[in-house]
């Protein structure tokens, strides 16, 4: 957490800081909790939830920085998309030659 003086602070500076963390709430974990539901997944094993999370970041990495998408096309769309035609998905992480 940013830590700001009440003193030096400008009303542009508290803006930035408050827009900064909504574009990471909802750039990123709306994503997660409310596409996919992150929060409600409860895994016993140990490391597991660890391994989840890491697994729907990557997904979230190669929805956003594949080439093979219009960039102006919408993250679920394109989720959408590999969902519908999953030789595409495996194309994306080269698991087809």
């Amino acid at each position: 957490m940013t830590c700001v003086s009440p003193e030096k602070v400008t009303p542009e500076d508290l803006l930035r800081l408050v827009r900064g963390h909504w574009q990471v709430e909802n750039s990123l974990h709306y994503i997660r909790d409310r596409w996919w539901d992150e929060d409600r997944h409860w895994l016993k094993r140990p490391g597991l939830a660890e391994r989840l999370a890491t697994l729907l970041g990557a997904a979230l990495s190669l929805l956003r920085n594949t080439p093979q998408f219009d960039p102006a096309m919408p993250i679920r769309a394109k989720a959408d998309e590999i969902a519908a035609n999953p030789t595409l998905g495996l194309n994306l992480i080269g698991a087809l030659g």
